[in-house]
C-alpha cells in the first residue's frame, strides 16, 4: 500500500456520510446539573477521525502482535490515558500488561497405534508438540461429567491419554439425558464442549486427549492445512506453571482402528493398546503487551465494570501490503479511548461512576484471543468475582454489506446468554438515549459464523460474567490491505461509541450490580 492517507484525509472526510456538529463538552463547560448525555456529546466524530487515522496509519504496519507497530500501538494507547490524567490499572502504575507468548511452528511426525503410523495431517492432527507412549489408552464416552450423567464414573484416568468422542448421550425415547428433553445441552456445542471436555481430563489427572469427533475433523483439517501452506504458525501463551497436555484430533478411521465399536459403544474402559506419540516442534519466545486504565469509583470501588477492545491486527501481507485494520479493531480502539475520556470528565466534574471502570485493551485477539486469556486466566488485574460485566467493542466503524435495513444499527451478541437483566438494560438504555436498531441475527445459537466464540468478550464470559460484544459485521475489507481509516463511516461509529457509554454509564452507576441468573456450569 502506498503511503497515501495523508493527502487522502481532506477528501475521506468530505466523502464519509451524514456529518454533526458537536459542542464538545469539557470540565469546565459542564454545569453541575450535567447528565450522561452532556459527557456522551464529548465522543465526536472529529476525535475519532483524528485518533484513527494515526492508529491505522502506514506508519503502524498493521499493529501486528509482538512486532514494531503493536509496540507503537501501545505507546499511543498509553500516551493518550496520560494526557487524560487516567491513571494505569496495576498498582505499579504501569499500564502495560506483559503477555509471554511464543510461536510454535506446525510439528511434524507420527502417531503409532500397536505398530501401524497415522502421519500427522492426514487420519491424525495436533498444533504442538507432543512425545509419549503407553500401553493403555483410556476410553471415556463423551468425556462427560455431570450429576446426572458421567462417564467417569468407573476409571481412572490419572497419567493416561484419554479417548473421547464428540456428542451426548440420548435415552430410547429419543430425549437428550443431559436435559431429560428433545433440547440438545451444551455438550452438543462444538466450541464450549470441547474446552469443557478438555478442562475435565485435565483436572482428573489425564495427560492427553485423543478427540473424535465426524463432524468437525475436516475443520480442524482446513485450519492445519492452510497454516502449513501459509507458514503461519501458531502463536499461543506461554504458562511456565501448567502441567503439559496433549490434544489430539482424530478421524473415524483412526478411531474405530483403536474402538471398532465406537460409534455405537458408551461404555467406558480400559483399552490395552501400545500407543507412541512422536510429534516434534519449536518454539520461539515472544512478549506483547495488553494495556489497561482505571477509573476509581465513588461508592463501590471494589466492584468493576470491563471494558475492552482489541488493540492488535495482521500486520503484513507477504507482498507487502500493510492491512491497517481501520475497522478491525481500530474502530474499537479509539472508541474506549473516547469513552474513557467522558467518562473522566464526568469524574473530573464531580460526577464519577459508583463503580469502578477499567479500560482494557487487549493484545493477541488476532491470534486466538490471547491477551485477554492471560487477562481472565492467568493474571486478573481486578478480581473476575468482582467484575459486574464486560463491554466488548470490535469492530463498530462500518456497514455490513450483506444487511438489510437502517444504516443506524449494531449487532448485540451476548447480551441475553448469561442475564437477562443485561439484555433489558441495554435495550431500555438504547430507547432512551441512542435509538440506534439493535439487530440480533448473529446471537442466534446456530449461527454458523459462531461469533459468540470469536471475540475477547468470550474469556469473560466462560467465567460467568455478563457480556455484550458490539459488532458491525464483516465487510469486503475485512483481514484486507483495503480496511483503511476513509472508509469508516464516522457518525456511526459516533453513534454507536455514544450507546456502548450510556450503556456503561447504567451498569456503573445502577444500584445492585447486574445479576447472573443464566450461568454457564
Amino acid at each position: 500500500m502506498k503511503k497515501t492517507l495523508t493527502l487522502l484525509v481532506t477528501l475521506a472526510l468530505s466523502c464519509n456520510s451524514s456529518q454533526k456538529t458537536v459542542k464538545e463538552a469539557t470540565a469546565e463547560t459542564v454545569s453541575d446539573e450535567a447528565s450522561e448525555i452532556s459527557f456522551a456529546e464529548s465522543i465526536t466524530e472529529n476525535e475519532l477521525k483524528e485518533h484513527l487515522f494515526t492508529y491505522a496509519s502506514d506508519e503502524y504496519e498493521g499493529r501486528e502482535t509482538g512486532e514494531p507497530g503493536q509496540k507503537m500501538a501501545i505507546a499511543y494507547i498509553k500516551a493518550e490515558y496520560e494526557k487524560l490524567k487516567i491513571p494505569a490499572a496495576k498498582a505499579d502504575g504501569d499500564y502495560f500488561q506483559e503477555v509471554p507468548l511464543e510461536i510454535s511452528k506446525l510439528p511434524i511426525g507420527k502417531l503409532n497405534i500397536e505398530g501401524k503410523d497415522f502421519p500427522i495431517g492426514e487420519h491424525v492432527l495436533t498444533f504442538s508438540a507432543a512425545n509419549t507412549s503407553t500401553n493403555e489408552i483410556v476410553y471415556a464416552g463423551y468425556g462427560i461429567e455431570e450429576p446426572n450423567y458421567s462417564n467417569y464414573k468407573d476409571i481412572n484416568v490419572e497419567g493416561k491419554i484419554v479417548l473421547l468422542k464428540a456428542g451426548e448421550p440420548k435415552n430410547s425415547d429419543g430425549t437428550y439425558t443431559i436435559s431429560g428433553t428433545r433440547e440438545a445441552s451444551i455438550w452438543s456445542n462444538m466450541s464450549e464442549s470441547l474446552t469443557k471436555r478438555i478442562q475435565i481430563a485435565a483436572d482428573k489427572g489425564a495427560t492427553g486427549i485423543l478427540y473424535y469427533d465426524t463432524e468437525n475433523f475436516n475443520r480442524f483439517k482446513r485450519r492445519f492445512e492452510a497454516m502449513k501452506s501459509n507458514n503461519n504458525d501458531r502463536m499461543e501463551l506461554v504458562d511456565n506453571g501448567a502441567t503439559e497436555f496433549y490434544s489430539l484430533f482424530i478421524d473415524q478411521v483412526l478411531a474405530k482402528d483403536i474402538l471398532s465399536s465406537i460409534d455405537t459403544d458408551d461404555t467406558s474402559k480400559v483399552l490395552n493398546k501400545a500407543l507412541q506419540l512422536s510429534f516434534e516442534s519449536s518454539n520461539d519466545k515472544i512478549t506483547s503487551e495488553n494495556v489497561a486504565a482505571l477509573i476509581k469509583g465513588t461508592e463501590k470501588p471494589n466492584e468493576y465494570l470491563v471494558i475492552s477492545s482489541h488493540l492488535d491486527h495482521i500486520g503484513i501481507s507477504p507482498n507487502g501490503d500493510i492491512n491497517n485494520g481501520a475497522d478491525d479493531d481500530g474502530s474499537g480502539t479509539v472508541a474506549l479511548l473516547e469513552i474513557a475520556e467522558a467518562f473522566k470528565l464526568a469524574a473530573d466534574a464531580g460526577k464519577g461512576p459508583k463503580r469502578s471502570i477499567l479500560f482494557l485493551h487487549v493484545t493477541g485477539e488476532e491470534k486466538g484471543l490471547l491477551g485477554s486469556q492471560y487477562y481472565t486466566d492467568i493474571e486478573p488485574i481486578v478480581p473476575l468475582a468482582n467484575t459486574v460485566a464486560n463491554l466488548n467493542i470490535d469492530m463498530i466503524g462500518r456497514i455490513d454489506p450483506n444487511r438489510e435495513g437502517e444504516r443506524n444499527y449494531i449487532y448485540l451478541i451476548g447480551s441475553d446468554k448469561l442475564s437477562s437483566e443485561l439484555h433489558n438494560l441495554s435495550e431500555s438504555v438504547n430507547k432512551n438515549f441512542a435509538n440506534i436498531e439493535l439487530d440480533y441475527t448473529y446471537n442466534d445459537e446456530n449461527d454458523p459464523n459462531r461469533f459468540y466464540y470469536r471475540s475477547d468478550h468470550y474469556n469473560f464470559a466462560k467465567n460467568n460474567i455478563p457480556i455484550i460484544f458490539y459488532f458491525n459485521g464483516t465487510h469486503d475489507d475485512y483481514h484486507r490491505p483495503s480496511d483503511t481509516p476513509d472508509k469508516i463511516n464516522y457518525d456511526l461509529l459516533q453513534n454507536r461509541a455514544r450507546l456502548i457509554f450510556y450503556t456503561a454509564w447504567d451498569i456503573a452507576n445502577r444500584e445492585q450490580r447486574i445479576v447472573v441468573d443464566k450461568p454457564v456450569n
